[in-house]
């Protein structure tokens, strides 16, 4: 696919909670063609300590309103400086980058999300693709409390939504390869994003179940282009892979866990 690098204008800044920011971003020409599973790599004005560009997933794009939505943690530097941005700012963004999730062959495959923390961000737009093929996408969503489950109502109004937490506080008690729905139900494919020991876990259970999975890998980035080498991954197959141009998304099979 075509990459750009451009401005977008900020259209609105909304605060999921202390910690999350929604960032919705806009052009006056049409959004470029993005795939659920890419991510952009952002440019951050205003703050000395931040040089190279952040690495952020896609949460959705809206093309009948021309928006691009990024679910962004406040943690570090630069993040935090995003997290300040105004109205009809503007940030120069490199996009779209990386490989994306596989849809499904059909709308009767049965499709599972598997998210954790941030890691729920590139899910929805999965979701919403698969739901504009016809197919009903299942989320499974943990955090470690209620507090920390993040844009469950954005999730429902595209698909059934089930919920861990691990205090039991929302959902069932445990961790997401704990729910009962794994149990209960049969499914042909599972996406997972989020903590990297949470998607080893859930690719042991699909491997355990005979369920293809993919997982979209959260590596340290900086270039986004294949060019410094500090995403590296090791896999079973070809050695040494950059996730940002062979990845972010990628087969479990592949990893060497």
């Amino acid at each position: 696919m075509k990459k750009y690098c451009i401005d977008l204008t900020v259209k609105e800044v909304k605060h999921i909670n202390e910690k999350y920011v929604l960032i919705v971003l806009t052009d006056d020409k049409p959004l470029p063609e993005m795939k659920p599973g890419q991510f952009v790599e952002v440019k951050v004005e205003n703050s000395p300590a931040t040089f190279l560009r952040r690495p952020i997933s896609i949460n959705d794009v809206d093309y009948a309103k021309n928006e691009l939505h990024l679910l962004v943690a406040c943690i570090g530097e630069g993040t935090k400086h995003m997290g300040m941005l105004k109205s009809g700012e503007k940030l120069n963004i490199m996009l779209p980058l990386g490989n994306g999730f596989t849809l499904p062959e059909s709308k009767e495959k049965k499709h599972l999300l598997i998210g954790g923390g941030v890691g729920v961000a590139p899910l929805l737009f999965l979701g919403k693709k698969i739901k504009e093929m016809g197919g009903e996408p299942t989320f499974l969503l943990g955090a470690r409390s209620e507090k920390d489950l993040l844009m469950i109502d954005y999730f429902e109004k595209v698909g059934r939504v089930f919920i861990t937490t691990e205090d039991g506080s929302k959902g069932e008690k445990g961790f997401v390869t704990n729910h009962s729905i794994l149990k209960n139900e049969n499914f042909d494919f599972i996406s997972t994003c989020g903590p990297k020991p949470m998607m080893a876990a859930v690719s042991k259970c699909a491997e355990a179940l005979g369920i293809e999975c993919e997982v979209s890998l959260e590596n340290k980035m900086a270039c986004g282009l294949g060019a410094c080498l500090c995403c590296v991954e090791k896999t079973k197959d070809k050695g040494n892979i950059c996730i940002c141009t062979e990845g972010p998304v990628i087969n479990a099979k592949r990893l060497n866990w």
